[in-house]
């Protein structure tokens, strides 16, 4: 699994959204290949800079049950765009 994180926060948090009724939503990527573009999209945007990281899908999860945060796989058949905010 690949997520992204705040170049300065690799080891203290994941990047996410918002959804539509404010919820934190953290993008959870099965290839490496889509965060990285995922990635290139948001540096267009007024985002500080994320990093890459690899992660176990198991890690990934429990962390985000633990803090009570909503969370999506990213599958290669998915497209996402980041919005401006």
């Amino acid at each position: 699994m690949w997520i992204l994180t705040p170049d300065d926060k690799t080891d203290e948090g994941a990047y996410a959204v918002k959804n539509a009724v404010g919820e934190k939503v953290v993008f959870m990527f099965e290839e490496e290949d889509d965060c990285e573009r995922y990635q290139v999209l948001l540096s267009a945007t007024d985002h500080q800079p994320m990093t890459v990281l690899e992660i176990s899908d198991a890690i990934a999860i429990a962390a985000c049950e633990r803090a009570n945060v909503k969370y999506t796989i990213i599958s290669k058949d998915d497209i996402v765009i980041p919005l401006e905010e």
